[in-house]
């Protein structure tokens, strides 16, 4: 059964981070120039809240709020559901339909390793699917050849 960790071994584990006390347009700022679509939001080194861009949208462009004056502490989605980097690909996707996100965090005794994404998984799972289906044409082939 694939885990998280695999997926983090082949995306990597980078994760771009942003205290909870900068300004919405300077995170806004970040995610376009590193092309991301959400942050980790710290407070003292920790992890205490995401920011995605459906939160920008939520929190801030529907409800009229100043960019430049409001903080990510104000708009950011807390507490930030997670799983650990051993956790099943199939429990994640329970988990990001259950919880109605794009973003996963994954946290390993405190520490955040990476976050993963549905769009990673699918492109896993996909990957997997291929790596099957070549298999399986191979082995086709070769008992086909050699029995006809």
């Amino acid at each position: 059964m694939a885990t998280v960790s695999e997926i983090l071994a082949r995306k990597g584990t980078t994760v771009v981070s942003m205290d909870a006390a900068e300004s919405v347009v300077s995170a806004a700022r970040l995610m376009n120039e590193r092309k991301i679509a959400c942050l980790a939001i710290t407070d003292g080194g920790e992890m205490v809240g995401i920011f995605t861009e459906r939160d920008a949208l939520r929190r801030l462009v529907a409800e009229l709020r100043n960019p430049a004056h409001t903080s990510l502490r104000e708009v950011m989605t807390c507490p930030v559901t997670t799983c650990r980097s051993q956790t099943s690909l199939e429990e994640c996707v329970g988990v990001i339909t259950q919880e109605g996100i794009r973003h996963l965090p994954i946290v390993d005794d405190g520490n955040l390793r990476g976050i993963i994404t549905s769009r990673d998984i699918l492109a896993f799972q996909v990957e997997e699917q291929e790596a099957t289906i070549r298999y399986l044409q191979s082995y086709t082939f070769d008992v086909g050849g050699e029995g006809g």
